[in-house]
Protein backbone atom coordinates (compact mmCIF):
# COMPACT_ATOMS: atom_id res chain seq x y z
CA UNK A 1 0.00 0.00 0.00
CA UNK A 2 2.78 2.37 0.52
CA UNK A 3 4.46 1.70 -2.37
CA UNK A 4 1.32 2.26 -4.15
CA UNK A 5 0.74 5.45 -2.90
CA UNK A 6 4.62 6.68 -3.09
CA UNK A 7 4.03 5.53 -7.15
CA UNK A 8 1.22 7.92 -7.44
CA UNK A 9 2.37 10.86 -6.07
CA UNK A 10 5.55 10.55 -7.84
CA UNK A 11 4.23 9.23 -11.13
CA UNK A 12 4.39 11.87 -14.00
CA UNK A 13 2.98 10.94 -17.01
CA UNK A 14 4.57 12.74 -20.30
CA UNK A 15 2.08 14.15 -22.67
CA UNK A 16 1.44 13.53 -26.27
CA UNK A 17 3.28 16.50 -28.13
CA UNK A 18 -0.14 16.25 -30.29
CA UNK A 19 -1.81 17.16 -27.55
CA UNK A 20 0.26 19.51 -26.14
CA UNK A 21 0.14 21.45 -29.36
CA UNK A 22 -3.48 20.99 -29.82
CA UNK A 23 -4.20 22.21 -26.16
CA UNK A 24 -2.00 25.72 -26.92
CA UNK A 25 -3.38 26.04 -29.92
CA UNK A 26 -6.81 26.50 -28.47
CA UNK A 27 -6.30 28.09 -26.00
CA UNK A 28 -4.38 30.70 -28.24
CA UNK A 29 -7.92 31.34 -30.25
CA UNK A 30 -9.79 31.75 -27.49
CA UNK A 31 -7.59 34.24 -25.53
CA UNK A 32 -7.00 36.26 -28.93
CA UNK A 33 -11.32 36.29 -28.52
CA UNK A 34 -10.95 37.50 -25.30
CA UNK A 35 -8.95 39.79 -26.23
CA UNK A 36 -10.95 41.31 -29.02
CA UNK A 37 -13.82 41.55 -26.63
CA UNK A 38 -12.31 43.15 -24.26
CA UNK A 39 -10.70 45.72 -26.81
CA UNK A 40 -14.03 46.68 -28.07
CA UNK A 41 -16.09 46.25 -25.09
CA UNK A 42 -13.74 48.75 -22.93
CA UNK A 43 -14.66 52.46 -23.09
CA UNK A 44 -12.57 55.25 -21.88
CA UNK A 45 -9.00 56.73 -22.55
CA UNK A 46 -7.54 54.51 -19.62
CA UNK A 47 -7.56 51.51 -22.01
CA UNK A 48 -3.98 49.91 -22.14
CA UNK A 49 -2.63 47.08 -24.39
CA UNK A 50 -0.53 45.83 -21.92
CA UNK A 51 -3.21 44.83 -19.70
CA UNK A 52 -5.35 42.97 -23.09
CA UNK A 53 -1.79 41.25 -23.61
CA UNK A 54 -1.69 40.31 -20.35
CA UNK A 55 -5.46 38.65 -20.25
CA UNK A 56 -3.96 36.13 -23.26
CA UNK A 57 -0.51 35.55 -21.70
CA UNK A 58 -2.94 34.33 -18.66
CA UNK A 59 -4.48 31.91 -20.25
CA UNK A 60 -1.71 29.66 -21.85
CA UNK A 61 -0.06 30.22 -18.76
CA UNK A 62 -2.89 28.76 -17.29
CA UNK A 63 -3.13 25.91 -19.20
CA UNK A 64 0.54 25.28 -19.49
CA UNK A 65 0.19 25.09 -15.49
CA UNK A 66 -3.26 22.66 -15.72
CA UNK A 67 -1.30 20.22 -18.42
CA UNK A 68 1.19 19.74 -15.53
CA UNK A 69 -0.76 19.12 -12.54
CA UNK A 70 -3.61 17.38 -14.70
CA UNK A 71 -1.15 14.49 -14.69
CA UNK A 72 0.79 14.26 -10.96
CA UNK A 73 -0.74 14.23 -7.93
CA UNK A 74 2.06 15.82 -5.85
CA UNK A 75 2.81 18.48 -8.63
CA UNK A 76 -0.98 19.79 -7.94
CA UNK A 77 -0.39 19.72 -4.29
CA UNK A 78 2.82 21.73 -4.71
CA UNK A 79 1.22 24.12 -6.81
CA UNK A 80 -1.38 24.95 -4.71
CA UNK A 81 0.80 25.52 -2.13
CA UNK A 82 2.86 27.84 -4.13
CA UNK A 83 0.04 29.61 -5.21
CA UNK A 84 -1.15 30.28 -2.12
CA UNK A 85 1.92 32.64 -1.11
CA UNK A 86 1.57 34.47 -4.10
CA UNK A 87 -0.02 38.05 -3.17
CA UNK A 88 -1.43 39.89 -6.85
CA UNK A 89 -1.16 43.82 -5.77
CA UNK A 90 -2.14 45.15 -9.25
CA UNK A 91 -5.28 46.75 -8.79
CA UNK A 92 -8.03 46.99 -11.75
CA UNK A 93 -9.00 50.24 -13.18
CA UNK A 94 -12.26 48.81 -13.97
CA UNK A 95 -15.10 46.24 -12.45
CA UNK A 96 -15.34 44.56 -14.91
CA UNK A 97 -11.33 44.03 -15.80
CA UNK A 98 -11.75 41.20 -12.53
CA UNK A 99 -14.07 38.83 -14.55
CA UNK A 100 -12.04 39.31 -17.47
CA UNK A 101 -8.85 37.90 -15.89
CA UNK A 102 -11.52 35.08 -14.55
CA UNK A 103 -12.62 34.15 -17.62
CA UNK A 104 -9.46 33.85 -19.14
CA UNK A 105 -8.21 31.72 -15.81
CA UNK A 106 -10.94 28.96 -17.06
CA UNK A 107 -10.49 29.02 -20.51
CA UNK A 108 -6.95 27.96 -19.48
CA UNK A 109 -8.40 25.09 -16.79
CA UNK A 110 -10.30 24.00 -19.57
CA UNK A 111 -8.10 24.02 -22.85
CA UNK A 112 -5.24 22.44 -20.17
CA UNK A 113 -7.23 19.41 -19.60
CA UNK A 114 -8.82 19.17 -23.00
CA UNK A 115 -12.18 20.53 -22.41
CA UNK A 116 -12.28 22.53 -25.55
CA UNK A 117 -15.66 22.51 -26.75
CA UNK A 118 -16.66 23.61 -23.15
CA UNK A 119 -14.63 26.51 -23.36
CA UNK A 120 -15.57 27.63 -27.17
CA UNK A 121 -19.03 27.60 -26.11
CA UNK A 122 -19.03 29.29 -22.67
CA UNK A 123 -16.80 32.11 -24.31
CA UNK A 124 -19.57 32.45 -27.01
CA UNK A 125 -22.09 32.49 -24.47
CA UNK A 126 -20.35 35.15 -22.34
CA UNK A 127 -19.73 37.28 -25.44
CA UNK A 128 -23.12 36.84 -26.43
CA UNK A 129 -24.20 38.03 -22.55
CA UNK A 130 -22.29 41.51 -23.06
CA UNK A 131 -24.17 41.94 -25.92
CA UNK A 132 -27.19 41.33 -25.11
CA UNK A 133 -26.67 44.03 -22.12
CA UNK A 134 -25.14 46.44 -24.26
CA UNK A 135 -21.97 46.64 -23.25
CA UNK A 136 -20.46 47.19 -26.83
CA UNK A 137 -22.03 50.21 -26.48
CA UNK A 138 -20.58 53.23 -25.45
CA UNK A 139 -21.00 53.31 -21.25
CA UNK A 140 -19.12 57.01 -20.73
CA UNK A 141 -20.76 59.63 -19.13
CA UNK A 142 -19.60 63.61 -19.41
CA UNK A 143 -20.41 65.58 -16.76
CA UNK A 144 -21.29 68.98 -17.56
CA UNK A 145 -20.15 71.94 -15.00
CA UNK A 146 -21.79 75.51 -15.78
CA UNK A 147 -21.03 78.52 -13.44
CA UNK A 148 -22.94 81.32 -14.27
CA UNK A 149 -24.88 84.26 -12.55
CA UNK A 150 -28.09 83.45 -10.99
CA UNK A 151 -30.13 85.75 -13.01
CA UNK A 152 -29.26 83.61 -15.96
CA UNK A 153 -29.84 80.04 -14.25
CA UNK A 154 -32.89 79.40 -16.04
CA UNK A 155 -31.39 80.42 -19.42
CA UNK A 156 -29.01 77.62 -19.38
CA UNK A 157 -31.31 74.99 -17.60
CA UNK A 158 -33.35 75.45 -20.87
CA UNK A 159 -30.60 75.81 -23.31
CA UNK A 160 -29.55 72.16 -21.84
CA UNK A 161 -33.42 71.08 -22.39
CA UNK A 162 -33.27 72.75 -26.01
CA UNK A 163 -30.17 70.55 -26.60
CA UNK A 164 -30.39 67.13 -24.81
CA UNK A 165 -33.98 66.91 -23.61
CA UNK A 166 -34.63 64.33 -20.61
CA UNK A 167 -31.26 62.69 -21.51
CA UNK A 168 -29.35 65.62 -19.21
CA UNK A 169 -29.75 64.85 -15.98
CA UNK A 170 -28.80 67.93 -13.07
CA UNK A 171 -26.64 66.13 -10.67
CA UNK A 172 -26.11 69.11 -8.15
CA UNK A 173 -27.80 72.47 -8.22
CA UNK A 174 -25.59 74.67 -6.04
CA UNK A 175 -26.64 78.75 -5.71
CA UNK A 176 -25.12 81.68 -4.08
CA UNK A 177 -25.90 84.90 -4.10
CA UNK A 178 -22.88 85.71 -6.84
CA UNK A 179 -22.95 82.96 -8.82
CA UNK A 180 -24.54 79.74 -9.20
CA UNK A 181 -22.95 76.20 -10.55
CA UNK A 182 -25.02 73.43 -12.07
CA UNK A 183 -23.90 70.01 -12.54
CA UNK A 184 -25.60 67.33 -15.60
CA UNK A 185 -24.96 64.35 -16.62
CA UNK A 186 -25.03 63.72 -20.14
CA UNK A 187 -24.28 60.51 -22.24
CA UNK A 188 -20.77 60.69 -24.48
CA UNK A 189 -22.86 59.50 -27.20
CA UNK A 190 -25.85 61.74 -26.64
CA UNK A 191 -23.46 64.69 -26.73
CA UNK A 192 -21.69 63.58 -29.89
CA UNK A 193 -25.34 63.32 -31.79
CA UNK A 194 -25.70 66.92 -30.41
CA UNK A 195 -22.65 68.18 -31.90
CA UNK A 196 -23.32 66.35 -35.04
CA UNK A 197 -26.64 68.03 -35.67
CA UNK A 198 -25.98 71.55 -34.50
CA UNK A 199 -22.53 71.65 -35.75
CA UNK A 200 -21.12 73.55 -33.10
CA UNK A 201 -19.83 72.18 -29.65
CA UNK A 202 -21.96 72.20 -26.16
CA UNK A 203 -19.58 74.45 -24.46
CA UNK A 204 -19.18 76.84 -27.14
CA UNK A 205 -23.28 77.10 -27.35
CA UNK A 206 -23.35 78.25 -23.62
CA UNK A 207 -20.40 80.42 -23.00
CA UNK A 208 -22.25 82.77 -25.75
CA UNK A 209 -24.61 83.16 -23.12
CA UNK A 210 -24.15 86.56 -21.26
CA UNK A 211 -23.71 85.72 -17.64
CA UNK A 212 -22.10 82.36 -17.83
CA UNK A 213 -18.83 82.19 -16.25
CA UNK A 214 -17.00 79.20 -17.30
CA UNK A 215 -18.07 75.53 -18.41
CA UNK A 216 -16.04 72.50 -18.02
CA UNK A 217 -16.76 69.16 -19.33
CA UNK A 218 -15.52 66.09 -17.57
CA UNK A 219 -15.60 62.54 -18.66
CA UNK A 220 -16.88 59.82 -15.92
CA UNK A 221 -17.20 56.33 -16.24
CA UNK A 222 -18.42 53.97 -13.51
CA UNK A 223 -19.04 56.95 -11.25
CA UNK A 224 -15.39 57.41 -11.05
CA UNK A 225 -14.29 60.90 -12.60
CA UNK A 226 -11.58 61.36 -14.84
Amino acid sequence: MKDFIIETLSDLHTLDLKIILLNNLVTAVIALFIMFTYRITYSGPAYSRKYNVSLGMMSLITAFIMSVISNNVALSLGMVGALSIIRFRTAVKDVRDATYIFWCIAVGISCGVSQYVLAGISSVVIFIFLVIFGQMGDDSRQLLIIRCEPTVQNTVEATIIHCFGKKAKRRIKNATQKYSELVFEVRENVIKKMEREEKTDIVQILMKIEGVKNVNLIEQTDDISR
